[in-house]
């Protein structure tokens, strides 16, 4: 804001600076020989006097009469100007009306008429762009301290309308995966708590049990067997339960919503094409795509698009960083994208353990990451009525999304 205004008060002094400076200019001339050019006439008369050289007053814009002093100048109500030639005083009689006011009463109404269209448009981007974006400014800071609970007031204005409409968007979406987290967390803190108040029933048994067999209470071989039996099953019991933990926590944790709808997959590829052209230009990669028949598949686009760039990064961090291609194949109902990417150092066994949670393998080096990528990918993938799958071909990795064809 602060810069803004500077500018402003900067733009206003320039205008000020040439608005005063042209008027000096032009006043100047208006006084000046330039702007009075019936001398230029006189001196042009003058030379061809001297020179003895013919001349026609018909022949000059300015001059009517020249009289040349003999008993003095007769009178007359007309402006002249005395000129010495040959030792003989001239009268040059002229008609002359200075217009440089009316060039300079011109100039003024344009440049007044600029310096308003400036200070307008100045105007026009402070009210509608620079007051606006300063109100907004500091809402991505309040969504980055978790500050979700106030939205962005509705605009209509064309600038910044969509903007405010997707920040408000990605409010919505921080505070549900907010709210979703604190459920879950919520839920896995009542699942240890009732687990742990479960497991210490059977535990209370066994150790009951364990404690009357240290001390030889139980004479009766068949009373002994009955107990190794009911510890047995106070076993299996726990077990439920660690059984029960391990399936909850390899259930997918992931809140992944999908809008299955239909597009094209020219709509696909041109997004992943306008995002990456440049940044492996950049990074100097070679990035081909090869040519495709259009058609229309069934699944949501921008969950596509999120799983060929998660294929596409995972190119760049574990390629050796000199070609990345995109190649389309069909079969039966599905449409196949196959990325392709050199320099794959992946063994064959664990190959199958890409697309697990948390997983990462022999090649990450020093890239960081959660293990998550191609797992969302899958996830994606089949939530989509589609699926993924990788393998090796030679000293390429080549990953394949499939998709069904609406």
């Amino acid at each position: 804001m602060k810069s803004y205004l500077k500018l402003t008060i900067a733009v206003i002094a320039v205008l000020a600076v040439i608005f005063t400076g042209a008027n000096i200019i032009l006043h100047y001339e208006n006084k000046g020989d330039a702007g009075r050019p019936y001398r230029v006439e006189a001196e042009r008369i003058a030379a061809k006097i001297e020179s003895g050289e013919e001349y026609s007053l018909d022949d000059y814009r300015y001059i009517q009469n020249i009289e040349i002093q003999e008993n003095g100048f007769g009178g007359g109500d007309s402006d002249y100007l005395v000129k010495e030639i040959g030792g003989k005083l001239y009268r040059f009689d002229y008609s002359y009306q200075a217009d440089n006011n009316a060039a300079i009463t011109s100039f003024n109404i344009c440049f007044g008429v600029t310096a308003a269209f400036v200070l307008l448009l100045l105007l026009f981007l402070f009210i509608k762009i620079i007051r606006p974006f300063e109100k907004i400014s500091a809402y991505p800071t309040e969504l980055a301290k978790g500050n979700l609970t106030a939205p962005l007031k509705e605009s209509r204005d064309k600038y910044f309308g969509k903007f405010l409409w997707g920040l408000d968007l990605l409010r919505e979406k921080l505070e549900n995966q907010k709210s979703a987290e604190l459920a879950l967390q919520k839920q896995n803190k009542t699942m240890v708590l009732s687990l742990s108040h479960d497991i210490k029933t059977p535990l209370g048994v066994i150790e009951l049990y364990a404690k009357a067999l240290e001390k030889d209470l139980y004479k009766d071989e068949k009373k002994k067997l009955e107990v190794a039996r009911n510890i047995n099953g106070k076993c299996e019991e726990i077990r439920g339960y660690v059984d029960g933990i391990v399936k909850a926590s390899s259930e997918d944790f992931l809140n992944l919503e999908v809008n299955n709808d239909e597009f094209y997959l020219s709509a696909l590829i041109e997004k992943i094409k306008s995002f990456y052209t440049d940044k492996l230009s950049l990074l100097k990669i070679d990035f081909t795509v090869d040519s495709f028949s259009d058609c229309i598949l069934s699944g949501d686009l921008e969950r596509s698009i999120e799983v060929l760039q998660n294929i596409i990064e995972n190119a760049v961090k574990y390629g050796d960083g000199k070609e990345i291609a995109i190649a389309f194949s069909r079969e039966d109902d599905c449409q196949l994208v196959h990325i392709r990417n050199s320099g794959c150092t992946l063994s064959e066994n664990e190959l199958p353990h890409i697309f697990d949670s948390f997983w990462r393998g022999s090649n990450v080096g020093s890239n960081s990451g959660s293990g998550l990528g191609l797992y969302i990918c899958r996830n994606l993938m089949r939530k989509m009525n589609g699926d993924i799958f990788a393998e090796i071909q030679e000293s390429d990795m080549v990953v394949t999304a499939v998709f069904s064809i609406a």
